[in-house]
Formats: C-alpha cells, structure tokens, sequence
C-alpha cells in the first residue's frame, strides 16, 4: 500500500469509528434535538469515510471494495485513534471526546486542503465544512455545561479529566506521516500542537473548566494496538456483513 494509501485508511477508519459511536446515540438523546444533531454528525463521518475507503479500494490495486476494508478487517488492521472507539458514557464524556477531537480534526483539514494530492485535497475542502459545525455544536456544549449548573460542571470537567489522556497520539505523527509531511501531502501534526492547546484552553477558561496536567498518554491505534472496545464495537458494526456476506440491499 502507498504511503498516501495508509494516511487515507488511518483517516477513513478515524471517521467509521467516530461515526459508529455517535450513532449508538440515535434514540437515546437526552433531547430531540441533540438526538438529531448526534445523528447527523454519525452520517458526516460515515460520508466521510466512504470517499476514503472507496479511494482506497479504487488504488490500492488488489480487489477490495471499500464495504470490505470497512466491514471484513479484524481489530489490529484498523489504524483509528484510540479515543474515538471508547465506549460514548454519559452524554458529557461525549461531549468533551467530541468537542476535544473537533479541536485537533478542524486544524487537520484546514492544513490539509493545502495538500499537493489531488484527492486529500478535495476531500479536506468538503469536509472542513461539517467538522466546522460539529466543532461549533461541541464548544457551545462545553461552554453551557462548564458554566451551568453544579452538576453540569462537575460532569464535563471528569469527562475533559478522564478523555486527556488519550489525546496525546493525535499529535504523535508515525513514519508514514513524517514521509509524506515533508513532501507536501499531509501536514505534520506536531506543528498542530500548539494551536490546539491555545484553542482548548481559551475554550475551558470561559467553561471556568480547568485544563487537564498532561502527563503519561494512551497511544499504539495507528499502530494496530487496541483497547477492548473496539472488538466489541466491530462485532455489532460487522455483523450483518459476516453473518449474511455479499447480501445487496
């Protein structure tokens, strides 16, 4: 697989994760119009990571579809961060997993619609659109529940507490990345940092949230090594596939 290949599945697997656990939300929203909006954020990334599998599919040169990639790879072949597969907890651990990864997502795309490859650009320009809007609706979240009630504030703060940790690898670029960063395909998530502390901190001050002390961070998705989560997640995500295969809707 090409270098920019792996970048792609890296990001499609990202999004089919997100998406999944997001859906889980549809029904069980702790209001109609948080329900809907959960569920329309499930179908952006779900859009999102068609275009890449099917990109992948349509390069990679072998004769996986991208329902393949997406529905008959075991859980060390997925290269998904690890935060987006955690299990959704109450609505403000959503909430702060969201609005955190919205953070480092939105400065991603923005730098990588200045891509020299064709399709990542393209991709990047559609997308930055959506993930502005789900950044938006996750702040606005942040900012009601930091600044609300007793509860409220206690919630959101333990979910910013117990998501930190996890954090960390969105800004560990791997070998890949560092290749093809430094031609001009991807952008070097290290130099996204700084930008994405300055962001979550003048986010948390007016929550009246404190900023988690980094220390010790989660890593190892990119490289296959998983929580227990995801394996539970895959089962219910590929069953119809694994149990009926090469059904048509």
């Amino acid at each position: 697989m090409k270098k920019e290949e792996a970048l792609a599945l890296h990001l499609a697997d990202n999004n089919l994760i997100l998406g999944q656990r997001l859906a889980e939300w549809c029904g069980h929203g702790p209001v109609l119009e948080e329900d809907i909006a959960l569920s329309n954020m499930a179908l952006d990334y779900i859009g999102q990571a068609t275009l890449l599998f099917k990109h992948v599919a349509e390069t990679s040169g072998d004769a996986k579809t991208e329902d393949d990639w997406a529905f008959l790879r075991d859980a060390w072949d997925y290269k998904n961060f690890l935060a987006l597969e955690l299990p959704n907890g109450d609505y403000a651990f959503t909430i702060a997993r969201q609005y955190l990864y919205s953070e480092w997502y939105n400065l991603y795309l923005i730098e990588l619609s200045k891509s020299n490859n064709t399709f990542l650009q393209e991709f990047a320009l559609k997308s930055v659109k959506e993930v502005r809007y789900h950044l938006q609706h996750g702040r606005d979240w942040v900012l009601r529940m930091g600044d609300g009630t007793e509860e409220s504030h206690a919630r959101i703060q333990k979910a910013v507490n117990d998501i930190w940790s996890y954090t960390g690898e969105w800004f560990i670029p791997n070998t890949n990345d560092t290749d093809i960063s430094a031609t001009g395909i991807c952008p070097n998530v290290e130099s996204l940092h700084q930008t994405w502390m300055e962001n979550v901190q003048a986010t948390l001050n007016e929550a009246t949230l404190q900023m988690p002390v980094s220390g010790w961070m989660h890593k190892g998705g990119r490289e296959g090594k998983h929580t227990e989560h995801l394996g539970h997640l895959l089962s219910e995500l590929q069953f119809v596939q694994r149990a009926y295969p090469n059904s048509k809707w």
